[in-house]
């Protein structure tokens, strides 16, 4: 018996992570893993993402596509919305498009500008904390490198810390009409 073609071709699957979900099949203390969401057997996370960030999880059975998806030198710009608290001026965009100062030395310079609440936001569970007496923004960045906590460090460099962090899209593949928890296949030609 001949094996269907069409399974030994690369996939790439995008994934909408939720809060609390690790960017790994297996489970870990109070976090899930992705196999309570995802079961396709051969594919692999192409770059990762924390458990308390959410939004677009990138996983293909294609070893060089993903190597190519996670590594900085092949410069495939990550899209963040980004929930700070407080409400960021031009002083501190500029910053981050400058690239700011972090322990582990300066960033990239970064895409970065004020945007309106994301539409269609799902709501987080649990829900950011919120405090009345401080305001809340959302940025829109763009980078192109990918070190630990990076984002969050970034907007907490110039003074406003995230609250909520969403990966929107990678290169070109995107959460467009993806709901939290859901995924689907990526046109590969993309």
């Amino acid at each position: 018996m001949n094996p269907d073609p069409a399974s030994s071709l690369p996939r790439l699957i995008c994934f909408n992570k939720p809060y609390g979900v690790l960017s790994q099949f297996t489970p870990e203390g109070r976090w899930r893993g992705l196999k309570d969401f995802i079961a396709i057997p051969g594919v692999y996370v192409a770059g990762r993402l924390d458990a308390d960030s959410e939004g677009l999880l990138l996983l293909t059975s294609d070893g060089q596509l993903q190597a190519r998806i996670a590594d900085p030198r092949f410069k495939m710009e990550k899209t963040y919305w980004v929930q700070v608290e407080g409400e960021p001026g031009e002083a501190a965009l500029q910053a981050l498009r400058q690239g700011v100062q972090l322990n582990d030395g300066p960033t990239r310079p970064a895409r970065a500008r004020l945007m309106a609440p994301p539409p269609a936001l799902w709501e987080r569970e649990p829900p950011i904390r919120l405090r009345a007496a401080i305001p809340t923004a959302w940025l829109e960045l763009g980078i192109r490198e990918g070190r630990n906590r990076q984002v969050r460090r970034m907007t907490a460099a110039v003074g406003f810390p995230t609250l909520r962090l969403i990966r929107a899209a990678i290169g070109p593949y995107s959460l467009d009409g993806l709901a939290p928890g859901s995924w689907r296949d990526a046109d590969m030609g993309a």
